[in-house]
């Protein structure tokens, strides 16, 4: 008899979904549209464009279906362009997010205590994400210029030398100068906000209990804010792993190849100095395959601590 109840019970909370489904259809179909549009068009001809030899003003005769070739070059051919791409994109995803975190959760306690300015200093940090990426790459790589540079200009007068900072010692760890002034912000104001949230009971009872200042932070404010930070980590990786208007605008990928990212390298394959648009939509592919494993692992993590 119970099972009975139960069944009947479940048929009529199955009916009552559809039916606030098909109510809010109607307001929810004009962003699903967008969104297909915007997404899964954009998606589908990048991937049927990486099984063709298509290039830019190719006549339609020439078009032709070639399979996993633009895959098998790009993996296995001589030419390993590809992996240095990859490899100095992940290891810069890996760095700057980490120095970006980490300057950020410093800088968001520091906002989270009870000190003077800090509507200003809040201010101060909406600067950097209010420009356009571009825009700010473009001052920055006026300010590192080696020899009408202001950077340049305080060393000399400061310290009596001067550093050519977009050359191929120097350009790497300037990208990731500028990547860090213009992002860290976003991440400092992202973990304020949580810190603002967070509720006291838990830090009052931790004094109670006699913790200290480190024994809070790892076992009260740490745990609490894991999502967030997992969340803020998340998008930040994405971010940093998809790069181009940074080292586009500093260095246009050079000195050579030295700053040619994975995001550059697709512009430079399709549209720059070659217009194989067939191959660079398959590194495109590539890259889409490396954000999802980045982003399953990550949402896996996060899902796991809240289960956990």
């Amino acid at each position: 008899m119970s099972n009975g109840v139960s069944i009947h019970t479940d048929k009529r909370a199955t009916s009552r979904d559809l039916h606030n489904t098909r109510r809010y259809m109607p307001f929810v179909a004009p962003a699903m549209v967008v969104m297909v549009l915007l997404v899964a068009v954009p998606f589908i001809a990048v991937v049927l464009l990486s099984f063709t030899n298509y290039e830019l003003a190719m006549p339609a005769d020439s078009f032709k279906w070639i399979g996993l070739r633009n895959y098998d070059r790009l993996l296995f051919g001589t030419n390993k362009l590809l992996y240095y791409s990859l490899g100095i994109s992940v290891g810069m995803m890996v760095v700057a997010t980490v120095l970006q975190m980490l300057i950020g959760f410093f800088c968001a306690s520091l906002l989270n205590r009870d000190i003077k300015f800090r509507g200003l200093a809040i201010a101060c940090l909406l600067v950097p994400i209010a420009m356009t990426p571009s825009i700010a790459s473009q001052i920055w790589k006026l300010m590192l210029n080696a020899e009408f540079g202001v950077i340049n200009y305080f060393l000399k007068k400061l310290f009596n030398f001067s550093v050519v900072w977009l050359d191929k010692d120097n350009s790497l760890p300037s990208v990731l100068l500028v990547n860090i002034w213009s992002m860290t912000p976003y991440v400092t104001l992202t973990l304020y906000a949580g810190l603002r949230s967070l509720p006291l009971e838990p830090y009052e009872s931790a004094v109670i209990d006699g913790a200290n200042g480190r024994q809070v932070l790892m076992y009260v404010t740490l745990p609490m804010l894991k999502p967030l930070i997992l969340l803020t980590l998340l998008f930040r990786s994405i971010d940093m792993l998809k790069m181009f208007d940074v080292p586009y605008v500093l260095t246009q990928g050079g000195p050579g190849n030295i700053t040619e990212f994975i995001g550059l390298h697709i512009y430079r394959t399709g549209f720059g100095v070659t217009t194989l648009v067939g191959r660079a939509s398959a590194i495109s592919v590539i890259l889409i395959v490396l954000v999802g494993i980045i982003s399953l692992g990550m949402i896996k993590l996060m899902s796991s601590e809240e289960k956990g």
